[in-house]
């Protein structure tokens, strides 16, 4: 990204609110477990924060999305794991809180837990 950083105010990209929140249910309607959107980046764990006033920084490096199958019984239902570009949060230690996303713009905002 060029220039200045910019600010994000934005809700959660569709599909990570699908991995976050969405449940699967049992034929009898009961529910399963889902799986949180859960980062790793230098080795600590992070998870998406409902905060969406946070400025975007510089590109830090990748952070890894572990695999999810909150249906094991759905073979189509498993999500592999994958990769997502991390970024520095303005004012913030990335020990405490980074955003991720394919690019500046479309970065949520992540937590140490």
């Amino acid at each position: 990204m060029t220039g200045a950083p910019r600010t994000v105010r934005r809700v959660l990209p569709a599909a990570l609110l699908v991995l976050a929140a969405a449940g699967c249910t049992e034929p009898g309607g009961a529910a399963e477990s889902v799986c949180a959107y859960v980062v790793t980046y230098a080795d600590r764990p992070y998870l998406d924060s409902a905060d969406t006033d946070f400025t975007v920084g510089k590109k830090l490096g990748t952070a890894t999305v572990p695999e999810c199958d909150d249906t094991p019984n759905d073979p189509e239902g498993a999500v592999p794991e994958g990769r997502v570009t991390a970024y520095a949060v303005e004012g913030t230690d990335p020990a405490v809180a980074i955003a991720v996303g394919d690019t500046p713009a479309e970065a949520i905002l992540m937590k140490v837990r």
